[in-house]
């Protein structure tokens, strides 16, 4: 099974060097400096799996890099836009695309499209359930520099088809990750599984650049923690509104990130490096379904302002 990994940055680049070092025929999608320095030296992590350094074959163009049997879709889902001309050529073909993307999925709602996610359903179209895995990363990194990623928060990474209809798609895929001594798990309910992951990423990545904290010291603070546990609370009651989730003890999820090993959200890293933050997949996509379900979410509402005016300031500088 031959793999490619579009978008080598923290998730994708340690993805990508687990499978290699595995054995696994795998080449990554990457740019600019990092690219060049993968092309050059491999790429190299210090991670839950060990340190180590691994050689990648790498381009900035799927196109060269030849046929796929599945494509894994780790660039931040506001990016579709630049990489659809570039993955448009596998529509249609035997491929399996998985999309371990934060936020909410092009597939998740079709019938009418997300416009904060896929707009006049562009992405849809080229792509249909029954080619499409879902996953969630539970793991965390960061690109220490072009080439090293560090990566921490453990191994485990959830897979699933998003119609339901058997694991044809995702039990490779699973098979392969678990063969690179990762934790990797089917699931028959992807759906309900993307959502709390949505809610979780929906409080903690908010709040983080809100507060420029990274999670133990943000949920230690009382204020902080009553902040995120408002936008979880309705995150979550969107999704039980769609039927896709049921009751959750918001707390404990609040208390288990709190034990965690202390991390800093992608969404905070991408802030600092003054790169567009993804809150269209994660608060854009919530908001527009709380209309659609006519549910109540003065707090999301409140905090997108406030991102996106953070955003616009640091762009502006």
């Amino acid at each position: 099974m031959r793999l490619a990994v579009v978008g080598a940055g923290a998730i994708g680049g340690f993805l990508a060097a687990a499978l290699a070092k595995a054995g696994v025929p795998v080449a990554v999608v990457a740019r600019g400096a990092h690219l060049e320095a993968i092309q050059r030296h491999g790429i190299s992590v210090e991670s839950d799996l060990g340190s180590f350094t691994t050689p990648v074959e790498a381009s900035d163009d799927l196109a060269t890099l030849g046929a796929f049997d599945a494509l894994l879709l780790t660039f931040k889902a506001h990016q579709w836009p630049g990489f659809l001309p570039m993955l448009q050529p596998f529509a249609g073909t035997a491929t399996t695309i998985a999309t371990l993307q934060n936020g909410v999925p092009f597939w998740y709602v079709r019938q009418p499209p997300l416009r904060s996610v896929d707009p006049e359903g562009a992405i849809g179209r080229l792509f249909a359930d029954d080619r499409v895995v879902g996953g969630v990363v539970h793991v965390s990194g960061e690109v220490v520099a072009p080439g090293f990623i560090r990566q921490s928060g453990g191994l485990r990474y959830v897979l699933g088809n998003p119609s339901r209809a058997g694991y044809a798609a995702a039990q490779p895929l699973v098979d392969v990750l678990r063969e690179a001594g990762l934790a990797a798990e089917l699931d028959a309910n992807i759906r309900g599984t993307v959502w709390l992951k949505l809610v979780n990423n929906a409080g903690l990545n908010s709040i983080s650049v809100l507060r420029r904290a990274t999670i133990k010291p943000m949920l230690a603070d009382g204020e902080a923690r009553a902040q995120v546990r408002r936008l979880m609370t309705e995150a979550l009651s969107v999704g039980q509104a769609m039927k896709v989730v049921s009751e959750v003890d918001v707390d404990a999820r609040i208390e288990y990130a709190a034990r965690l090993q202390d991390v800093k959200t992608s969404t905070l890293q991408d802030y600092e490096r003054g790169r567009r933050l993804e809150l269209e997949p994660i608060l854009g996509a919530i908001i527009e379904l709380a209309e659609r379900y006519r549910v109540s979410v003065p707090n999301l509402l409140e905090t997108y302002a406030a991102l996106r005016q953070a955003e616009a300031a640091q762009s502006s500088r």
